[in-house]
């Protein structure tokens, strides 16, 4: 699973969520911080706003939070959602050691390759790269 912060970075990119069944989250807030949610269509659901996304807790009788802001919320990707963001650039995903993982992307014409301890950070790390390249070319 990606790293809480590499997950804070992707967002703090720019990397906008559109919540679907089978996202993981967790809360941004204090006494929330062990803890996963996943958007599932019984208990988690989006609910599109012209004021933005809610996520709606359904039946959590247990805890007094029926909704949160999707701005409250830190979407944790997954690593097919993130390899499906490096979309064309993608080339490989190489393990290079029991805890060591590289992934290579094509940014600009050439190979560059990123190393995670995790696959998912590893994608992130890519994906961050891409997103700067493509930053730099709007400015």
């Amino acid at each position: 699973m990606i790293s809480i912060g590499s997950a804070r970075a992707l967002a703090g990119a720019g990397l906008r969520w559109r919540p679907m069944s089978g996202d993981a989250f967790r809360i941004e807030r204090s006494g929330f911080e062990s803890e996963v949610f996943t958007v599932s269509d019984m208990t988690i659901e989006p609910h599109e706003f012209d004021t933005g996304t809610i996520l709606g807790f359904n039946g959590t009788t247990e805890w007094a939070l029926d909704s949160l802001a999707l701005e409250d919320a830190l979407w944790l990707p997954r690593e097919d959602q993130l390899r499906e963001l490096l979309r064309s650039t993608f080339r490989s995903l190489t393990r290079l050691g029991e805890h060591a993982y590289r992934v290579t992307v094509e940014l600009a014409g050439s190979l560059e390759s990123f190393d995670a301890a995790d696959p998912a950070d590893a994608y992130c790390d890519a994906l961050l790269g891409l997103i700067s390249l493509s930053a730099d070319t709007l400015t």
